[in-house]
């Protein structure tokens, strides 16, 4: 799922005459819709399909009441948390001259009761606070999501494709071995061109085959990872293709740039260049932050202490950034980050997993400015241009 933009406050200041506000529990059965129409004392609350066109009419029947109660409506505000239904409702709005915003869902602040009531009416209102708030510039009310167009969306599937696919891939690996190291068989590695011609041949310890059932699983098993290497395959053979038809389109020249700096692969620039770096963040502490790299200290009184990290951010950057802070050791040694890294670390080896974090934050930001800037990170050795 997306995560946060960095407004914080509205870009345009909010006029309650003029304004109809209105807000969305979504759910998959239905929709809940509280407004807050000018002229009108009651705040209306009504439940409708789930169905688009069922909420424009909404929307408009209730310009119509304050129209009737001498307010002229110049601008109509929708907001709704980011949820399963993703973003097209937002594009779909904005396309009918309605503004629209998604709210991130975990910026906005609930009770700290422990058995707190919870319901759509009780959501919707807690939304409309926090969305009135936003819309008078105060900060921190709540955050936005930045709305993607549907080819910004469209282009990260394949990168997530690929990773759900390489997963299941090596589920079914382990399992496979698994099932092997049971019956005592050790050594065999379903990833070879000919491991299906060889289970005939493996035989348990006792010296007897492998059962029958247990065959039939295995054979099933080497059916799905053979189609699931197949359509790994066709999803970077798919990427590679479009990266020789518009080697200059903007995305491309990220990931073809970032793929020059030895230790960074294809994949990983494909990720990094669809998930973040393609974004509009507005400093090196946004990119930072949107990737859930910085700390989430506990300050009170004399206590001072941090908790570790906000995990708040884009998970996957998250985690594709420490694995490739761990290869930026193996294959850039003489870069300053590098260095920085072992001059901390070299007498305190306990400390590396906490450090490589804070590597990666650096590499992360370092990257950013090498695509944005052109601003090659001090001692990392590039690939030729192709």
């Amino acid at each position: 799922m997306q995560k946060f933009n960095d407004l914080s406050r509205s870009q345009n200041p909010l006029d309650p005459d003029g304004t109809l506000i209105a807000v969305i529990e979504l759910s998959l059965s239905s929709w809940l819709v509280a407004g807050i129409v000018p002229g009108v004392e009651r705040q209306p609350l009504k439940k409708l399909a789930v169905d688009e066109s069922a909420l424009l009419r909404l929307l408009y029947r209730w310009r119509e009441e304050a129209a009737k109660a001498g307010h002229r409506i110049k601008r109509i505000a929708v907001a709704f948390e980011a949820g399963r239904d993703g973003f097209w409702l937002a594009r779909w709005l904005s396309a009918r001259d309605i503004e629209a915003h998604v709210i991130h869902a975990s910026s906005v602040a609930v009770s700290r009761e422990h058995r707190r009531a919870k319901t759509d009416r009780l959501d919707t209102e807690l939304l409309k606070r926090s969305f009135l708030g936003w819309l008078r510039g105060e900060r921190d009310h709540c955050k936005m999501v930045a709305i993607p167009t549907t080819k910004d969306e469209d282009a990260k599937r394949p990168n997530r494709e690929h990773e759900s696919l390489v997963g299941e891939q090596s589920r079914i690996v382990n399992r496979m071995k698994a099932t092997l190291i049971r019956l005592g068989i050790r050594g065999f590695n379903p990833k070879l061109k000919k491991a299906a011609e060889r289970l005939d041949g493996l035989h348990t310890p006792e010296g007897g085959p492998i059962p029958p059932n247990t065959l039939a699983e295995l054979r099933r098993d080497m059916v799905r990872r053979r189609l699931i290497s197949d359509q790994i395959k066709q999803i970077e053979d798919a990427r590679l293709e479009r990266l020789k038809q518009t080697p200059n389109d903007g995305p491309h020249a990220m990931m073809r740039l970032l793929a020059r700096v030895i230790g960074v692969g294809v994949e990983t620039s494909d990720m990094l260049v669809q998930e973040v770096l393609s974004r509009n963040l507005r400093d090196r502490r946004a990119v930072a932050r949107y990737a859930g790299l910085t700390g989430s200290p506990d300050e009170s009184g004399r206590r001072r202490r941090e908790k570790g990290l906000t995990r708040s951010g884009n998970a996957r950057v998250r985690r594709g950034m420490i694995q490739l802070a761990w290869r930026f050791l193996m294959f850039q040694k003489d870069s300053t980050l590098a260095q920085w890294f072992r001059a901390r670390t070299e007498s305190a080896r306990g400390t590396r997993k906490t450090m490589i974090v804070a590597l990666a934050r650096k590499l992360l930001i370092a990257l950013w400015r090498l695509v944005r800037e052109g601003v090659v990170p001090d001692g990392v050795v590039l690939r030729p241009a192709q």
